[in-house]
């Protein structure tokens, strides 16, 4: 599995993606250039950090939007599963990927694929932010159980680009 550092080229990725209710594809590549792009990788839908989470990058929405950074859930879950949990919590005015077939192949490329254990195949909680030119600036795994820190997020995005 690859290990990914601040600083290395995001890998690209085309995944199904619901915005908003509305299924659509989203590929990396295209957005780069014209704002940061969060990456959050999350295990499972119907979890409630999950829906913690996805709620909180709802209300922190414009916030995000002042500092030009774009919001990508990514799970391992399916399109479909995604689509219903999305109605059920959302709306959700962000961007959220089924990394479902091939299974997790985006969460391997980005080191965040638990491979072993009981959790084998799920996502890790973790927070990459990519910069408009593709470089990966944030790299942040969080442990079984903790919500990301979107005040810590946000004050990261507030500071100069080095």
């Amino acid at each position: 599995m690859a290990v990914l550092h601040i600083g290395d080229q995001a890998p690209d990725f085309d995944l199904p993606a619901v915005v908003a209710g509305v299924k659509k594809r989203f590929r990396l590549s295209e957005h780069i250039g014209s704002n940061n792009i969060l990456l959050a990788f999350y295990p499972f839908n119907w979890e409630n950090i999950a829906r913690e989470q996805m709620v909180l990058f709802q209300k922190e929405r414009d916030r995000f939007a002042e500092h030009h950074t774009q919001v990508v859930a990514i799970s391992v879950e399916s399109i479909m599963n995604t689509a219903v949990w999305e109605r059920t919590i959302g709306p959700l005015d962000f961007t959220l990927c089924s990394d479902f077939w091939p299974h997790g192949h985006v969460a391997r490329q980005y080191g965040v694929l638990q491979e072993d254990g009981i959790d084998a195949g799920a996502c890790e909680h973790a927070i990459f932010v990519v910069d408009r030119t593709g470089r990966i600036v944030s790299r942040t795994i969080y442990s079984v159980g903790q919500v990301p820190d979107i005040d810590g997020i946000l004050q990261f995005l507030k500071q100069p680009a080095a």
